[in-house]
Formats: C-alpha cells, structure tokens, sequence
C-alpha cells in the first residue's frame, strides 16, 4: 500500500511559479514510476509529466520539470510561466505494473 500527499498548490499570477510535491509513504517508492496529472473544472484529468524509476528529472512542455528524489519518496513538478489555462487540481500517481495509486490533489489556481 502507498500514500501519496500533495503539496505545494495555491494561488498565483500569470507567468508565476510554483513547485508541487508529493511525499509518498509506504515501500519501494523507488519502484514506482512517478506521474502528474491535472483536472480542470469540466474536462478530463490530463497527464502533466511521467518519471520513469530510474530517471532523476525529465523535461516536459517546456514549461514544467518533473524530478524525483528516492532517498525522500518525493516526487517534485516544477512549474514555471504558469497561464490561466494551467489552473486545475493537480494529482500524483505512482504506478508499479498493474497497480495504481492516486493522492488527494492540490489546487493551483492561476489568476491576477
């Protein structure tokens, strides 16, 4: 069994930053491929960014970073010149084959 907590979520301006976490609990968090995912009032969730188990930090659009550090059970989504368009409840996920687990989300809310 694994808990995923996240944190980091708010409120922001247009072209802001802000940086996810997710801590997660349990064993063989190292195992786990690592992913984001975001739900914007009236649409789907979305996939935001994967890490793969042995990856340290992948680029994805450009404008968001996904890392991970194992030694903390943590995985991390950077997210720079945020858009009105990225405010969403923001979700971790850690996937191990055919088993999946979901945290609480966070809300970030992109607004002047």
């Amino acid at each position: 069994q694994v808990q995923l907590v996240e944190s980091g979520g708010g409120l922001v301006q247009p072209g802001g930053s802000l940086r996810l976490s997710c801590s997660a609990s349990g064993r063989s968090f190292s195992a786990y491929a690592m992913g984001w995912y975001r739900q914007a009032p009236g649409k789907q969730r979305e996939l935001v960014a994967v890490i793969a188990p042995g990856s340290s930090a992948t680029s994805v659009q450009g404008r968001f970073t996904i890392s991970r550090d194992n030694a903390k059970n943590t995985v991390y989504l950077e997210m720079n010149s945020l858009k009105a368009e990225d405010t969403a409840i923001y979700y971790c996920n850690a996937k191990f084959l055919r088993i999946e687990y979901w945290g609480q989300g966070t809300q970030v809310t992109v607004s002047s």
